[in-house]
């Protein structure tokens, strides 16, 4: 059976829980896509469930900013605005740099080797242009890198905001697939050579080009939507 017809009801674990944990990822995977609508009803019936899970799910991606509720349209996937993202990577600016440079004092050779077979997957994946296992992947590197710093409160801050990293990636992972995996080989070839400064300025220069390629095109459907509102 294929993950998007899985039917939640036929698993014995938390309803609510696993609606919400299936809802989130159909949005980061871009499979429900930014504007869409997500009744109660549909999803009940996408899931298997009642409404009731269902209900309790859009309340926590609500705020989780994944949805948004809209007068007269009711709930419907959020957009990844530009203010929202700027925000996101400041975060991001502050936490990958300092990751990197913890990890780059603290990764085995055996750490590295599985940094390496992400790279390998991540070139193939792209190469295939299989989207959804490049967003995939590059959510495991970021995640790996930072679990390698060994800074537990860093692991902790870097979860909740790595499901809009991986999002907003998603979205992007077309145009920005190629590049992001070259900043990624940087960022790996500094961490093997155990060098903290290289490490943590390819961190630092992956993140602002990930946001100026997020930002802009955050701004182009801005502008598209404006245009279209206005006739």
């Amino acid at each position: 059976m294929a993950r998007e017809d899985l039917r939640i009801g036929e698993q014995h674990l938390n309803l609510r829980d696993q609606v919400l944990s299936e809802l989130r990822r159909r949005i980061v995977d871009a499979h429900y896509l930014p504007g869409e609508r997500l009744t109660e009803d549909r999803l009940a019936a996408d899931f298997g469930v009642s409404r009731n899970p269902v209900r309790e799910a859009l309340r926590v991606v609500e705020a989780e900013g994944f949805v948004q509720i809209q007068p007269r349209r009711g709930a419907v996937v959020a957009s990844p605005d530009a203010d929202t993202m700027r925000d996101m990577f400041l975060a991001r600016a502050v936490l990958e740099p300092l990751a990197a440079r913890l990890a780059a004092t603290r990764a085995t050779p055996t750490d590295l080797r599985q940094l390496r077979s992400l790279l390998d997957e991540a070139r193939a994946a792209t190469e295939a242009g299989d989207f959804v296992r490049v967003a995939e992947l590059n959510s495991a590197l970021h995640r790996q890198v930072v679990a390698l710093s060994g800074n537990r409160w860093l692991v902790q801050f870097s979860v909740a905001m790595y499901r809009h990293v991986h999002w907003v990636f998603r979205l992007g992972a077309a145009a920005r697939a190629t590049h992001s995996w070259e900043e990624h080989v940087r960022l790996v070839e500094a961490l093997e050579a155990h060098d903290p400064d290289a490490a943590e300025r390819a961190a630092a220069d992956h993140v602002h080009a990930a946001q100026s390629a997020a930002i802009d095109a955050a701004v182009t459907a801005e502008q598209a939507t404006s245009e279209a509102a206005l006739g």
